[in-house]
């Protein structure tokens, strides 16, 4: 193989070798008469016959050039002259959208100003040129499936942000969001499209008619009879809405769907193309002849292997076609037609890309005999072509169009050179080459041939929202286990096709990553790091802005080749090395997140801002990790930093707008770019306004950072490290193991991959799972109306008829959906795919682990680790297992445990200063102990971490996240309270029903052993249980009092009588209101059972004064609830939407337990104390522990009588939910209570109001303070001392409380 460094090299427009006359005849490289036949058969005439002239003068190099623009000259002559007056046509030869005054609204536009991105609510634009007589045709290529309106207008429409394309008389449209056409009326008409699809224009102005068709399947007649004649001219144009983007085809590059008869409005070059063609022939024929100098013929070649092999009357023909082709090389349109469609006819043969040698001879002639900026367009253009093939290809049943297109596309970047340049300059910089990795799903099912590949479909019958007991007890019938069987043959045999395409774009990405090909420069990898961290920077740094951003269905797919492409070269690895860990051991190392030599832009770190954390813990850097950070670097990251931010944007903000008042396109930033598979480099506007506002501007990046170099300036060394560099691994903490990992540089992929999956893989991974719900719905809906049809009346059949038509289309709706869910199990919820994350995971968790033991520094850490933990755990529960089981994974139980560690640990880490990340931690724990499994896996973690835990969980509320600290210690305990063990609430079982898998509505599962730890604590800390009940009973009195007060509006607006609608929102704070009031009770019910003496043994401090304070609330909440006709009966009784949970049987059943535990189920002592203190409560009521057993309230004087079919509340009703046991418990409570309630009003003696407590008027004076002398019960005081030391009267501070005996002689 010849190449440019071997020293032959030929400068543009001079191959000559020589014209001097007294050359010899023998050349020096071949014969003349050798010479003179093998370029006659490589540069034949046209007609294939040699003239006798051609004969008496030889052919040599000397007359080659005059010989070949000879022929290049035949045929059809240069059409530059006409193509500036065709006829019907009216503008520039070169039609493109006009960006100075054909635009109305916010637009993004590409660099070749055929690419358009909404931005704004209804932006406008149309082409440079019109036609007006003829036959025309241009295409759309449509990268957003949302609305969108294209077609033609003439010069007099005028559009604005509510009307476009279609809505004024003259312009006419075609919307395929909502299958119709526009013009001023609206009418059905085509298909739906979506993303990947082609629509071509037609326009017949010598019928006047307008016509569409969708990936060149004929869409009929759209327009007929349009306006004609004088001043009458179309331009094709488009409106579209934020976001929605295209990218035209006028005739720039070949059409996909040419329709005979109709031309496109930019001609195509024929004059070049036809001179490409015959220079293609040339290059053909070199291949396939050869030279036998020894024996002095021409020998026929096998293309396949062919090679230069250094032959200089090859090499000098080739420099000499070479001369001509190289220029026209750098157009689009030939780029298209003529090389890729060549490059592609070698590779059709089949085989593997290695065996197609030529590509990789054809490259290199390309660097070697074509000026560099010459093979960097050719290059740019082809990959472009390539790129837009593959997104715009149909999906049929062997995906051949985009294996075809993958395979060319790994044939170029097998070649090092060309590959480096597309990975310096292309793939990251002017394109979406995250594309190439994408396979997108089809909507229309026939069109793809699903249905042959998949020709018996197969819905579930057993649903999981349906109650779990029905659901087992059904059995799956013989013929819907066939049906099942052959879907789930017809979805491995789809499975089968789209593996050949993951695997073509692993290889790529296998290419890319490659680290060995350092020939020429950089090793590939170090290239496709730094850009891809530049990608990760886009897409984390503009989040809000929606035209940089990957899509999220593409950054799933780019995900899941490069973990594959990832493990491969990690194992590699360690195969050569193995001392290192396998992939299977992964994790990012913690002196990553500190060290400076990544860059994590402005991503949150668990300790907080980086320049915080750099300034804070710089000791304990330079301590642990031996890392002293530059004074100057330190200055330069200072909070100063944010008012240069806000600065430099507002600077940014004003700009824009200046230059729009002006008028005309404006440049923007380079790393804004357009989902059109290109660069949006224009923004277009009608308004002197910007909406070019990242959230932090990219601008400020070019600022000092604290960090070592920037992505741009890393080299292999900075990366990998060398001698007397540790590259990546910089400051290696003491508590981090020596033995390596694997190479530095795949250690930041890692960490990318991780980074990946939090910015949008997640949330696409769950957006997904509602195709699987659709087909649940309509199932269910099928399901409804067979059971209809079987229920029908014979005499009713037009009710059957409407019965059968709504199962034909239940039918036919879950016919292509579950074809649909075929395709989206496979390429996104497969066993390999959950594999992927489930790997995912385990990295983030072992590098969790690693990060923990650093000690301060743990809190560099960024917070996305921990996110995508969470949620990777919580795709592989929900979003992955109606087709996969988390079960089944390896090592799950053991995943399970460590997870549950980090959670129990870092909920409450000091360490960890974000609120959200804080938030999120404590709804996962509380999640995670709502599922059998993962509560066991708690239980499983080491004792000391399970004590802390539940210490933490016990810290007093104020000042925290309370309400998940409750909801965790209500699903420890649910299971154990008394009627505690239901799952749906008694008056809901008969609703709709809900998700069986949220966490609310899990069977109840306690934990023992976690309550056992609870007890322990509040037995043995003296401070804690104080605190912590003090708070809880504190949260209890909020709670309860709001959601009083809102039932009170609520009832209030229910009882005008106008037309009055309750705020939603307000119902729903209200609901919530209540459900916090009956955790709190269960919380108060559990600690009762739990550790009864913190309140019944009264040695303890603070147990008298808990105790009248618990008995307090529990005798509001029972006189709010109980009494009859009340604000609280009358609330629940409306049924409201949204205060579905309000109900009595809950809250009651609460205060009923925590009742019985102190007053039946302890100890005589501690029931008697009981007693005492709840009968001196002034607001006992009898009588709302007898409305308990159902027991009517006597009717007041003048009140009217109750009705008599009104149902009373009763725990009798409930016997599936309360034991007998617990009835009798009850019965016993209400017997006890009425006997003391009894003596006590007998023994009770008369109290003056003077010697009244005058804080309560409910205890009798017992406690005097000192020094001010003011007196109060011991309760009132008792009450004030733990969150105030001023006394009540004076504000004087009181320094002690004595007890306080009325004088005899008073």
């Amino acid at each position: 193989m010849t190449s440019r460094g071997a020293g032959t090299a030929f400068p543009r427009r001079s191959y000559r070798l020589s014209t001097e006359s007294e050359k010899p005849k023998v050349t020096g490289i071949v014969n003349s008469k050798l010479l003179n036949d093998y370029l006659h058969r490589i540069f034949p005439s046209a007609d294939g016959i040699q003239s006798a002239a051609a004969y008496r003068k030889p052919l040599t190099f000397q007359n080659l050039q005059e010989h070949l623009e000879g022929l290049l000259a035949e045929g059809p002559g240069p059409e530059g002259s006409r193509d500036q007056v065709t006829e019907g046509r009216l503008g520039p030869s070169t039609v493109v959208l006009d960006h100075t005054s054909g635009f109305e609204g916010l637009l993004l536009v590409d660099d070749d100003l055929l690419g358009v991105i909404g931005h704004s609510n209804f932006g406008s634009i149309r082409a440079t040129t019109c036609v007006y007589k003829g036959k025309w045709i241009y295409e759309v290529l449509i990268s957003s499936q949302g609305l969108m309106q294209i077609g033609w207008c003439t010069l007099s429409c005028r559009f604005n942000q509510e009307e476009g394309v279609g809505d004024t008389p003259d312009s006419y449209a075609y919307d395929g969001n909502r299958v119709r056409k526009w013009n001023v009326t609206t009418t059905n008409y085509g298909k739906s499209w979506a993303a990947g699809d082609i629509v071509s224009c037609l326009i017949d102005l010598d019928e006047g008619t307008i016509a569409f068709c969708l990936n060149g399947v004929s869409l009929g007649t759209a327009f007929d009879n349009i306006t004609r004649g004088a001043g009458m001219a179309y331009f094709p144009a488009i409106s579209l809405s934020f976001k929605e983007s295209v990218a035209f085809n006028f005739g720039s590059r070949p059409l996909r769907y040419p329709v005979e008869g109709h031309r496109p409005l930019q001609d195509p070059p024929s004059a070049d193309l036809v001179r490409a063609h015959k220079l293609l022939g040339y290059l053909k024929n070199v291949i396939h002849l050869g030279l036998d100098v020894l024996e002095g013929k021409l020998v026929e070649k096998d293309t396949a292997v062919w090679q230069l092999q250094g032959e200089p009357t090859v090499l000098i023909t080739l420099a000499h076609i070479f001369n001509h082709f190289a220029p026209l090389m750098c157009k689009v349109y030939l780029v298209e037609d003529v090389l890729m469609s060549f490059l592609l006819s070698i590779l059709e043969q089949g085989g593997a890309v290695e065996a197609h040698p030529l590509i990789q001879q054809l490259l290199d002639l390309m660097w070697l005999l074509m000026e560099d900026y010459e093979v960097h367009e050719c290059l740019k253009q082809l990959l472009m072509s390539l790129l837009r093939a593959y997104r715009f290809s149909p999906i049929i049943p062997d995906l051949g169009l985009q294996i075809h297109y993958l395979r060319l596309t790994a044939a170029l970047l097998k070649h090092e050179k060309s590959r480096k340049f597309l990975l310096s300059h292309v793939l990251f910089d002017v394109l979406r080459s995250v594309v190439f990795f994408y396979i997108k799903s089809p909507l229309r099912v026939e069109e793809a041939g699903l249905q042959e590949l998949i020709p018996t479909t197969w819905w579930p019958s057993r649903f999981p929202k349906e109650d779990r007991e029905r659901q087992e007890a059904k059995e799956e019938s013989a013929e819907e286990r066939l049906r099942r069987r052959a879907y789930d043959r017809g979805c491995q045999r789809l499975k089968k096709r789209i593996e050949v395409v993951e695997e073509l774009q692993v290889q790529i990405l296998k290419l890319l990553l490659n680290n060995r090909d350092r020939g020429g420069g950089e090793a590939s990898r170090y290239i496709f790091l730094n850009k891809f961290r530049k990608f990760l920077q886009e897409n984390a740094s503009s989040r809000g802005n929606l035209t940089v951003l990957c899509p999220p269905e593409y950054m799933v797919c780019f995900l899941h080749r490069l973990i594959a492409a990832l493990r491969s070269y990690w194992d590699g690895h360690k195969a050569g090395t193995p001392a290192a860990l396998s992939s299977e051991e992964a994790y990012v190392p913690p002196q990553l997140f500190y060290n400076g030599k990544v860059d994590y832009f402005d991503l949150q770190r668990l300790g907080g801002l980086l320049s915080h954390l750099k300034k804070t813990l710089r000791d304990d850097l330079a301590v642990k990790a031996n890392i002293l950070l530059d004074p100057a670097e330190l200055q330069a990251v200072t909070m100063d930093d944010l008012d240069e931010d806000e600065e430099s944007a507002t600077a940014a903000a004003q700009r824009p707008a200046a230059a729009l008042a002006i008028g005309g396109a404006l440049a923007r930033p380079n790393w804004l770019s357009s989902p059109t598979l290109g660069r949006a480099n224009r923004f277009l506007s009608t308004a002197a306004v910007s909406l070019m506002s990242p959230r932090r501007p990219l601008g400020s990046l070019e600022k000092a950072k604290a960090r070592t170099l920037s992505v741009e300036q890393r080299t292999e060394a900075d990366i990998e490290g060398s001698q007397g560099s540790e590259g990546l691994l910089l400051g290696r903490p003491p508590e981090e193991p020596e033995q390596p990992i694997t190479e530095s540089s795949l250690l930041e992929i890692l960490d990318g991959a991780v980074m990946m999956y939090n910015l949008s893989v997640h949330q696409q991974l769950g957006k997904m799972v509602g195709v699987s719900d659709d087909v649940n719905e309509y199932a269910l809906a099928l399901k409804d109306t067979e059971e209809k049809i079987s229920r029908c009346p014979k005499k009713r059949s037009d009710i059957y008829e409407e019965l059968l038509k709504s199962q034909k289309v239940f039918s036919e709706k879950l016919n292509h959906l579950s074809r649909r869910l075929a395709w989206i199990n496979v390429t996104i919820y497969s066993k390999e795919k959950m594999q992927d994350i489930y790997w995912l995971l385990r990295v983030c968790l072992r590098t969790i682990e690693h990060g923990d033991r650093t000690g301060s520094l743990f809190a560099f850490l960024p917070e996305f680790y921990l996110s995508v933990a969470m949620n990777s755990y919580s795709a592989l529960k929900n979003y992955f297992g109606p087709v996969q089981s988390m079960e089944e994974l390896p090592g799950y139980e053991e995943t399970l445990t460590r997870l549950a560690a980090i959670l129990a640990k870092h909920f409450a880490d000091s360490r960890i200063v974000g609120t959200d990340i804080r938030d999120s931690l404590m709804q996962a724990l509380a999640s995670y102990v709502c599922y059998p499994h993962s509560l066991r896996a708690v239980e499983r973690i080491p004792e000391a971490q399970r004590v802390a835990m539940m210490r933490n969980l016990l810290a007093p509320y104020e000042q925290r996240p309370w309400a998940q600290t409750n909801w965790i210690l209500v699903r420890l305990w649910r299971g154990c309270g008394f009627g505690y063990r239901y799952t749906r609430l008694p008056h809901l079982l008969k609703t709709k029903p809900e998700d069986a898998s949220l966490p609310s509505l899990q069977k109840p599962c306690p934990s023992t052993l976690l309550q056992q730890h609870m007890a322990e604590l509040l037995r043995s800390d003296c401070d804690l249980a104080p605190s912590f009940l003090n708070s809880v009973l504190n949260q209890l009195n909020w709670a309860f009092s709001e959601f009083i007060g809102m039932i009170q509006e609520i009832q209030q607006a229910a009882e005008r009588l106008e037309r009055n609608f309750v705020d939603s929102r307000q119902l729903k704070v209200c609901a919530t209101c209540f459900d916090l009031s009956v955790s709190l009770l269960r919380v108060l019910e559990m600690t009762v059972t739990l550790a009864p003496e913190i309140f019944l043994d009264w040695s303890r401090p603070s147990s008298e004064l808990l105790l009248r304070r618990l008995a307090q609330l529990l005798n509001q909440v029972l006189n709010r609830v109980t009494a009859e006709r009340n604000l609280f009966d009358r609330v629940v009784n409306l049924r409201l939407p949204g205060l579905e949970s309000v109900d009595h049987y809950p809250i009651l059943v609460a205060v009923t337990g925590i009742l019985v535990r102190l007053l039946v189920d302890t100890d005589f002592q501690g029931g008697k104390r009981a007693t005492v203190v709840l009968l001196a409560d002034p607001c006992f009521q009898l009588r709302s522990i007898q409305y308990l057993l159902g027991h009517a309230e006597p009717a007041s004087l003048g009140a009217p009588a109750p009705a008599a079919d009104k149902k009373h509340f009763s725990l009798r009703s409930y016997t599936d939910y309360i034991s007998l046991a617990e009835l009798a418990k009850v019965e016993r409570m209400l017997r006890h209570l009425s006997e003391e309630s009894k003596q006590a009003a007998a023994s009770t003696l008369p109290t003056s109001e003077e010697d009244l407590c005058p804080i309560c008027y409910a205890h009798p004076i017992s406690a005097v303070f000192r020094p001010c002398s003011h007196k109060s019960c011991k309760a009132c005081i008792n009450q004030h001392l733990m969150n105030n030391k001023d006394c009540f009267f004076c504000k004087a501070v009181i320094t002690g409380v004595d007890d306080f005996t009325k004088p005899a002689s008073s």
